[in-house]
């Protein structure tokens, strides 16, 4: 195993607030308009992954009226501009006619909701088909996301049958558009894996990254080497030196170490400032048995990495200090994002 080394002084990753209220100068600002029918779920996955909800909290949240805008920031300097849109038959009425050029100017991403249960299949159909042709229209170089949503609604031998059956009808409502589907559910990982998607989509220089994660991976002799998002832990990028039967592991760690910041922040909160016990909450973790281990730390200001390893003479404090010393290399990258 190699060490990378160094000359230069690595900066202290410091909090950062996933919410802003302004543009801060230099941000590149995305609009995404996340729409579907009323009570497809929108909302409740929208807080799930950026105002830290759990699941079961999502069931006091009222029905979005007409559009709620809220600005994420996402890698520091990538702003998310989120749109969600009520799905109430009359909001749609709007933002197809007198609203449409307000709507469906300047998107860079339609996400759009089905709920797998829907008794009026035809009716989604019609206002999906309305809103691919404003699309169309108003920013045709737009990418679309559908998003087949409460599928643990559906008997798990029946899952792949009914998705792949309803992403077939999506795809031809789409008036030629390639559309990128994915089965979710609040309640597991496909939330995440449909997410982190989304937003990998829309990182400039992801090419960039993925490349250095690859060289960062072999210098650690590591069997595999992910990038989180800190605040929503959604996977940015990955690289691997072995293969791993369970193609759904990134997104389920994402949603378990998510948990596990929300139930650290709570603790946190319960000590009194500059007590034993204060602080920011999770920061590290170290997984560790007779198959592998893995470390999961803080790498740059806005991003987590988890390094794994099944090599039993690999030192986890050769592995921490790879990761100390790329911290700077990478940042210079990560900054890059939305300028």
């Amino acid at each position: 195993m190699a060490s990378i080394a160094t000359d230069e002084k690595t900066e202290e990753p410091v909090g950062t607030d996933n919410v802003v209220k302004a543009k801060p100068a230099g941000n590149s600002k995305k609009k995404l308009l996340l729409m579907g029918k009323s009570g497809s779920g929108k909302t409740s996955m929208r807080s799930i992954i950026f105002a830290n909800y759990l699941a079961r909290d999502t069931m006091r949240l009222a029905a979005t009226y007409d559009v709620e805008h809220s600005h994420v920031r996402f890698l520091g300097n990538l702003v998310l501009n989120l749109w969600d849109c009520g799905g109430q038959d009359a909001f749609y009425t709007n933002y197809l006619k007198s609203q449409r050029d307000h709507i469906f100017r300047n998107v860079e991403l339609l996400i759009y909701v089905f709920d797998i249960e829907s008794r009026n299949v035809e009716k989604d159909f019609e206002y999906y088909k309305g809103c691919i042709d404003a699309i169309i229209e108003n920013s045709d170089d737009a990418r679309v996301f559908a998003l087949i949503h409460k599928m643990d609604l559906i008997p798990v031998e029946q899952r792949d049958k009914v998705f792949e059956e309803r992403a077939n009808l999506i795809k031809a409502h789409s008036q030629g558009l390639d559309v990128s589907c994915f089965k979710t559910s609040i309640w597991d990982e496909t939330l995440y894996k449909a997410w982190s998607s989304i937003v990998h989509s829309l990182i400039p220089n992801i090419n960039l990254i993925e490349s250095n994660l690859n060289k960062f991976c072999q210098v650690c002799s590591a069997d595999e080497v992910v990038l989180f998002e800190k605040a929503t832990f959604l996977v940015i990028s990955h690289a691997r030196t072995k293969e791993h039967r369970d193609v759904h592991r990134f997104e389920k760690i994402s949603n378990i170490i998510k948990q596990f910041k929300l139930s650290c922040s709570k603790i946190q909160s319960q000590f009194a400032p500059g007590t034993v016990g204060s602080g920011d909450g999770f920061s590290a973790m170290r997984v560790r048995n007779s198959n592998f281990t893995a470390l999961i730390e803080e790498f740059t200001t806005n991003t987590f990495i988890m390094v794994i390893t099944s090599d039993d003479t690999v030192q986890p404090a050769v592995i921490r200090n790879n990761i100390k010393e790329a911290q700077k290399h990478f940042d210079q990258y990560i900054k890059q994002i939305g300028i």
